[in-house]
């Protein structure tokens, strides 16, 4: 009687208890998603590499190019650890490992330095199978040619007849400062980690519910009614609510990821994200056979929608089928709407794209579960009628 009088309070008593009796979805609804993320700031703990072993090949042997050097080797970022008497065994040493970049001067590098006509070259090779290593040589580099540049441009105007000052103004014309706006470090974790939250999130609720969704279909266990899916889904959202919470109001703070947003504004954020991906895995669950099938969607999907969510990659570089198929999955607007409140300071109002989005996504993933429950209740009683009369007409042949 109970049961029929308060269905999706039953519903939502059922699954928090199929929930905390699977010690496999316990695991990655609460485990996994509070120990994933410390895991990736292990990874990135050491946001910035330093002392990169680099060689040089310096065919020119000046004291212009051993001046460059000196003021290079002295950035934290690289170490000059071979000197190389040909690009031949510089390249044997990237390849090797040993070295992740290689800096050739030819041989007339000074001689087009001293030329006031001239223009000197320089060759920069980087490893390029991490990017953490091509970032730290290339940015070092620059920095350094940059400053040359300035003092070779001033040489270049004094020997033209210009004084001292006056070429130090026409070379400082336009200064400029570099500031590191949210990211104050500069380092790829800080980048990364705020969308990776997101996409734990997105990812172990996905994977919880298709592991659910599966067990009842191998056990035969009737959830497809609408008030089910509403009283299933409350349950959900009040543990993952729970756990967004401490993810990203705990967890930047603790690790000093970059944290300027409302905590207020990320709380509210948060709400249509979880019951935009609640509602969109639960219609993903319908056609999910066995307990296994949601690790496979698992496993296929999480760099899937990292990539096409324009966080990693230029969204721009996107192609446009994918970047409109990108908008159907609540990561994308979750992952961008919480970087702008949480790294970059962004008010909800000013999310609000994003925000109006993921409820949009919210109601249709709603209507659209509504519907596939539906008719898969419809096909299960259809199939159960059929089977019906056939063991009724077996029982009457037998006779």
């Amino acid at each position: 009687m109970k049961d029929d009088k308060y269905p999706i309070l039953t519903a939502f008593v059922n699954e928090l208890k199929r929930i905390f009796r699977d010690p496999g979805v316990t695991v990655i609804f609460i485990v996994a998603t509070l120990v994933y993320p410390l895991l990736y700031k292990a990874i990135y703990w050491n946001e910035q590499i330093t002392n990169v072993p680099v060689a040089v090949v310096d065919l020119s042997n000046s004291p212009e190019s051993r001046d460059f050097l000196h003021q290079w080797n002295a950035s934290p970022d690289i170490k000059l650890a071979y000197t190389c008497a040909s690009m031949v065994e510089a390249e044997q040493l990237l390849r090797n490992q040993k070295v992740h970049g290689i800096i050739y001067f030819p041989r007339d590098y000074a001689r087009q330095l001293a030329d006031p006509l001239g223009q000197a070259h320089i060759s920069l090779y980087c490893d390029m199978s991490s990017f953490l290593y091509m970032k730290a040589i290339y940015l070092s580099c620059n920095q350094v040619m940059l400053e040359s540049m300035r003092n070779i441009q001033i040489d270049r105007y004094e020997q033209m007849g210009y004084d001292k000052e006056f070429a130090w103004a026409l070379v400082q014309d336009a200064p400029y400062t570099e500031t590191a706006l949210f990211t104050p470090t500069g380092g790829y974790g800080s980048f990364l980690i705020p969308a990776v939250l997101m996409l734990i999130l997105h990812q172990t609720l996905f994977f919880g519910i298709c592991m659910l969704s599966g067990t009842a279909r191998e056990e035969n266990i009737d959830q497809y009614s609408i008030r089910s899916l509403v009283g299933r889904s409350i349950a959900y959202f009040l543990i993952y609510y729970a756990l967004a919470a401490i993810l990203l109001g705990f967890f930047p703070r603790l690790f000093d990821i970059p944290h300027i947003g409302s905590i207020g504004d990320i709380l509210l954020f948060i709400v249509p994200y979880i019951l935009a991906v609640i509602f969109f895995s639960m219609c993903v669950s319908i056609f999910i056979r066995n307990r296994e099938s949601g690790l496979v969607l698992l496993i296929s999907s999480s760099l899937i929608f990292l990539f096409m969510a324009g966080i990693s990659w230029p969204k721009e570089m996107i192609p446009d089928a994918w970047r409109y198929l990108s908008y159907t999955i609540p990561y994308t607007f979750g992952a961008h709407g919480f970087i702008h409140i949480n790294s970059m300071g962004a008010s909800l109002s000013v999310t609000g794209t994003e925000y109006i989005a993921l409820w949009i996504l919210t109601g249709g993933y709603f209507m659209l579960a509504c519907a596939l429950f539906y008719a898969r209740k419809k096909l299960l009683f259809k199939k159960r009628v059929l089977e019906s009369e056939e063991v009724q007409n077996s029982v009457q042949t037998n006779c």
